[in-house]
């Protein structure tokens, strides 16, 4: 059993809808590997002895859900050099930087947005791939080092504690509120009876044509299609020139669906319920504040790390209520 395992995943997010695990980036004392996922191999064992390890991964957040996502892991513990070099007061903590900062070695950032699904992979690809992993373990000890000389390295554990069980978490997006995009504030009843059926049809052309759904059609030009269906101008001058007959005449179809829902049936626009803090709340607000960017001004990091506004607007409002959601470490910074 190797003595430390560091991960790191590619995914095809940019090129195909859904988006799917493409590839896994294993460094141990052995060497770096890549692992092919869309390859015709089982990694259920592979997976298995993932999971007995504590493995080193940077920025883990995206990489957690989508391999709970796609293959059910989780990890029983994880050092995340990001989350680590974060509680260390470190202001540019992407990989590169850290990289640099900590082992004064330079990393290439050129293929970032490239087509992970695509075989065989670029030599450029692979050795960006396998930078990935490479150095995670001496940053790891430098980093783990310094957090444990500053009295921190417990902060740490906690924070990757519950990073973990936050991604554990399988995600059931609510269904009225997973087709209103951004801008759909503003439409009325008809409107968003339209952008709803317009947002499911995008949906399935996406996943017809393996396309992220902002290559369909964007946001923003569904919200336009809902508002121009509605008040009855021909919608033909927006549609875009590359689309084919086919797609226009479905689009159709979907504006007239929409615009076919019985007003009864329509959805209703979201009204916000914002709570009005009282005096008192607003006092407790700003004491909370001030004590938690103190802490953060003498610990020399990003005061949102001890607790964001709306975390603080919450314990205002009710700390016995909220209390349980602050982790050990950020609770001592706020009693």
């Amino acid at each position: 059993m190797a003595s430390w395992v560091a991960l790191d995943t590619e995914a095809d997010s940019l090129h195909a809808y859904p988006e799917k695990v493409c590839l896994l980036q294993i460094s141990t004392p052995s060497g770096d590997v890549l692992i092919d996922p869309l390859a015709d191999i089982v990694l259920d064992p592979l997976l298995r002895l993932l999971s007995d390890h504590e493995l080193i991964m940077h920025g883990a957040d995206y990489d957690l859900r989508l391999l709970r996502k796609h293959h059910e892991f989780v990890p029983r513990a994880i050092f995340d050099t990001m989350l680590a070099s974060r509680l260390l007061g470190c202001c540019q903590f992407g990989l590169t930087n850290l990289v640099a900062q900590y082992l004064n070695a330079t990393l290439e950032k050129g293929s970032q947005k490239a087509d992970w699904a695509r075989r065989p992979l670029t030599e450029r690809m692979e050795i960006y791939a396998r930078n990935d992993t490479h150095h995670l373990k001496p940053l790891a000890d430098r980093l783990r080092l310094e957090l444990l000389e500053r009295g921190r390295l417990s902060w740490h554990q906690e924070t990757c504690a519950r990073l973990i069980a936050d991604c554990a978490q399988p995600a059931s997006p609510d269904p009225d509120l997973v087709w209103r995009v951004k801008g759909s504030h503003t439409l009325g009843r008809i409107e968003l009876a339209v952008l709803k059926e317009l947002w499911r049809w995008r949906e399935a052309q996406a996943v017809a044509a393996n396309r992220p759904p902002f290559f369909i059609l964007s946001h923003e030009m569904l919200v336009k299609f809902a508002e121009a269906a509605s008040n009855a101008p021909p919608v033909d001058a927006l549609l875009p020139r590359h689309f084919s007959d086919r797609r226009r005449t479905e689009l159709k179809a979907a504006l007239s669906r929409g615009l076919s829902v019985p007003a009864d049936q329509q959805p209703r626009p979201l009204r916000q319920i914002n709570h009005r803090p009282n005096d008192a709340e607003k006092h407790r607000f700003n004491e909370l504040r001030k004590r938690r960017d103190l802490h953060a001004h003498q610990l020399a990091i990003d005061p949102t790390l001890i607790a964001s506004r709306a975390t603080l607007a919450a314990l205002a409002e009710d700390w016995s209520t909220h209390e349980a959601e602050l982790m050990n470490w950020q609770r001592e910074f706020l009693k």
